[in-house]
């Protein structure tokens, strides 16, 4: 059976938002499924997009930003009567202390379900590992996994992944201002997701109550999607996918994203969207 990438959410930023929901994709090789990010609503998507929880064998975080963070724990506490198996969790620190943070938060309602449905503990589903090194990280029967070390000040350190199984290759950026170190990591890749934002949709938020540090975050620490192209061209990738999209309400229309990406590179331009498969 063929790779399958799936996007389950493609908003950039934590707060919710219509139709798009916080970045998350699923790689789905056969029957084992690696999730990539959980924002908000992972549980719910990846219901959406005919993926069991029982199919999970990997979740990846690339940063610990709340919207590619904050359902973490969520995936596997809601899904928790689907699991089957031990689940590799793997991302930059603190993520030991995340999950630990997140039993004890959930600690009350955990023991009672352990003692009135006679589940397994949660934490039993849940195999943490801290990654602080570029390099592959993850690899089992169907896939394996490498890190790069990516440039999204402050957080430190942050990824961009790529997945490689029998018939395809699929990196996805994290968080990214343009780098060489993504570059290297897509070269020669049969999909990359990007992140993107679009500068003049944003320049209003300087006009909010804290909105000139806002934009000079954004502009320093995200790619632009005029640059994103050209990044795409130089690691000789076939199809670019644009995602975590800066603004996602809407407002930038799907032209115009496209048009933007498409300068510099030569291959298929996509852009993403909630259940895309590709």
């Amino acid at each position: 059976m063929a790779t399958r990438l799936i996007l389950l959410g493609t908003a950039g930023g934590p707060t919710p938002r219509s139709p798009r929901h916080a970045p998350s994709q699923v790689v789905v090789v056969d029957d084992q499924a690696y999730v990539i990010d959980c924002g908000n609503g992972v549980a719910q998507q990846l219901q959406l997009a005919g993926v069991s929880p029982s199919l999970l064998h990997g979740v990846f975080v690339t940063h610990h930003h709340s919207d590619h963070n904050a359902d973490l724990g969520n995936l596997f506490l809601l899904s928790w009567p689907l699991l089957t198996r031990p689940v590799p969790v793997l991302g930059p620190p603190p993520l030991s202390a995340i999950l630990r943070s997140f039993f004890e938060m959930s600690r009350y309602d955990i023991e009672i379900r352990v003692e009135d449905e006679g589940r397994p503990h949660l934490s039993e589903f849940v195999v943490g590992r801290e990654i602080a090194q570029p390099g592959v990280v993850f690899r089992d029967d169907k896939i394996e996994v490498r890190a790069a070390l990516v440039e999204h000040p402050p957080v430190q350190p942050a990824f961009a992944f790529r997945i490689d199984t029998a018939d395809r290759s699929v990196v996805i950026s994290g968080d990214t201002r343009p780098c060489n170190a993504l570059v290297e990591l897509a070269r020669g890749a049969d999909v990359l997701v990007h992140e993107v934002i679009h500068l003049p949709a944003i320049g209003g938020l300087a006009e909010g109550n804290n909105g000139t540090r806002l934009f000079e975050h954004l502009r320093a620490c995200h790619t632009p999607v005029d640059q994103v192209g050209a990044l795409a061209e130089r690691a000789g990738v076939g199809t670019l996918v644009l995602s975590h999209f800066v603004p996602a309400s809407g407002v930038v229309p799907d032209e115009v994203w496209q048009a933007e990406a498409a300068r510099g590179y030569s291959g298929r331009v996509v852009v993403g969207r909630d259940l895309l498969e590709l």
